[in-house]
């Protein structure tokens, strides 16, 4: 990416607030997340934040199981991402940098109810933006929350940060010998299925032209890096 983006929409997942192997938050692991965020906020771009919730609840995994219906399933996971969300809101503020939740599910309590504009003019105004409880839709992923956010925000890319350096030819903790593409086409990461989002979330971005960038976010500076326009991870464009 040659130009630094004016606003971005960082996807991070749930496992991200966890100790390796547990569930829950680990503040080491918070930290480390608020941390990478303030720092990327100086540089003056306008940042959002979808978070996961696979750390507090995993709704599919309930639902295959048949324990649960699904619908239900996946409104457990949504309230997932909203403890997360205002875990995150917090670390922030305790280091000084504006931030706000805004949940897709009524919780007004403890989070903002999100709307489009109320969220455009809290980027504008230099907050944090944190979008919590998915789409408020169940059989929705959060990565399609993301695209659709990104989309309804104007966005100029979205961050997908991971726990690879990218987008590999398979998986490279079973396949030593696969290799990391720099730059991929959405047609070419649906084709394949190389499974970096959910197909309905990279068709979305491919049909409004939303930049997808997959990098490694446990990379101190990587988020950044990622913020600014640096070219890092892999790529996903129209061409």
């Amino acid at each position: 990416m040659t130009t630094s983006p004016r606003r971005v929409v960082l996807k991070i997942s749930g496992e991200s607030f966890a100790a390796p192997g547990q569930l829950g938050i680990g503040p080491a692991q918070l930290t480390h997340i608020a941390t990478e965020i303030a720092e990327a906020s100086k540089l003056g771009v306008q940042i959002a934040v979808v978070c996961g919730g696979g750390n507090i609840i995993r709704g599919a995994a309930l639902a295959q199981a048949g324990t649960i219906d699904q619908s239900t399933a996946d409104y457990m996971g949504m309230l997932g991402t909203v403890i997360n969300g205002v875990a995150l809101k917090e670390a922030l503020e305790r280091q000084g940098v504006p931030a706000r939740a805004m949940s897709a599910i009524n919780l007004t309590a403890v989070t903002e109810p999100f709307i489009r504009l109320r969220a455009i003019r809290h980027l504008e105004k230099g907050r944090i933006v944190i979008l919590a409880a998915g789409t408020g839709n169940p059989f929705f992923t959060t990565d399609t929350c993301a695209s659709l956010r990104g989309i309804e925000l104007g966005a100029d890319c979205l961050l997908k940060a991971t726990k690879v350096d990218g987008i590999y030819t398979a998986d490279p903790k079973k396949h030593p010998d696969a290799t990391r593409y720099e730059h991929l086409t959405y047609a070419k990461t649906i084709k394949d299925q190389l499974g970096v989002m959910d197909m309905t979330a990279m068709t979305m971005c491919m049909e409004h032209d939303l930049p997808v960038q997959v990098f490694d976010y446990q990379v101190a500076g990587n988020i950044a890096r990622a913020v600014n326009g640096e070219t890092l991870g892999t790529i996903v464009t129209s061409t």
